[in-house]
């Protein structure tokens, strides 16, 4: 009798880790240092942002009082989940952050649908495409080429990442709740 699951079991080849190590970076060092680039946007004016103060009156106008608090919480959480997801640290941890920023940005932007018919109304595409990588990056983890990679810390695969979209879904609904109690 012989094993047949070691003969059907496919095994990555040193090239083929070192391609999907090469992917996440690019996906991480990318996605990440957009997200970071948002939350410098919001907190500091950084890349033509509105900055601090125009960012709160925005979370102000969108019935997210205190919009101070609310403006600063979300450009830290894209500025420091951004961050995280650049250097693959904390990796699910980074990505619950985003996703529930995310999760809040496509709430706000609901009403302008998936494709706007009207260009000048804003729709939810982007933070729904944000939303998409941040839960993919909490599933495959960061890669190889990461802070996370080979040490005692570092987590992927189903649990924690359905652990870190459970997390994300769970604060961005309590934030939701405070916007509509506050």
């Amino acid at each position: 009798m012989t094993d047949t699951a070691t003969r059907l079991t496919p095994t990555a080849t040193t090239d083929e880790t070192t391609a999907v190590g090469i992917g996440l970076l690019v996906l991480r060092v990318g996605f990440g240092g957009l997200m970071a680039a948002y939350g410098t946007q919001k907190l500091f004016g950084w890349f033509n942002g509105p900055g601090w103060r125009a960012n709160a009156d925005s979370f102000t106008a969108m019935d997210y009082n205190p919009g101070e608090f609310f403006g600063t919480l979300a450009g830290a959480a894209e500025l420091v989940g951004g961050l995280l997801l650049v250097f693959g640290l904390f990796t699910p941890l980074a990505a619950a952050i985003v996703l529930g920023t995310m999760i809040n940005a496509i709430n706000v932007l609901w009403s302008g649908g998936l494709f706007p018919a009207d260009p000048s109304v804003p729709g939810f595409t982007t933070p729904l495409l944000f939303a998409l990588a941040a839960a993919a990056l909490a599933f495959t983890g960061p890669g190889r080429f990461s802070l996370d990679a080979g040490r005692p810390w570092q987590r992927r695969g189903v649990v924690w990442g359905g652990a870190a979209v459970a997390l994300a879904v769970v604060t961005a609904v309590v934030t939701l709740i405070f916007k509509a109690v506050l």
